[in-house]
């Protein structure tokens, strides 16, 4: 019985970021190896400083139809937005 490795996401900080930025998933055994298969396969140019690999089955992520009543609360929360603030005209452009 064949039995599939786990899938894992791909992070990789570019040499001129400061965040990391989804670039693929692969298939590994372990954490380890997911992180050597990440390094050959999203790096191969030098262009990452940093990799994050993660177990797809470890990530929590909201649904695209759960949209509305996920953000819904965020539109009674009016001090949030920029436009609730008076700001001074010598505060200059912000």
């Amino acid at each position: 019985m064949s039995q599939e490795w786990p899938l894992w996401e791909v992070f990789i900080r570019g040499q001129h970021g400061l965040n990391h930025r989804h670039v693929g998933s692969l298939h590994a055994a372990d954490a380890e190896m997911a992180l050597k298969n990440a390094r050959d396969v999203y790096t191969r140019r030098n262009e990452g400083v940093s990799i994050w690999v993660v177990e797809a089955a470890h990530i929590t992520a909201s649904s695209p139809s759960d949209k509305g009543p996920l953000y819904e609360p965020s539109e009674s929360k009016v001090y949030r937005h920029p436009t609730f603030f008076d700001i001074p005209d010598d505060a200059g452009h912000m």
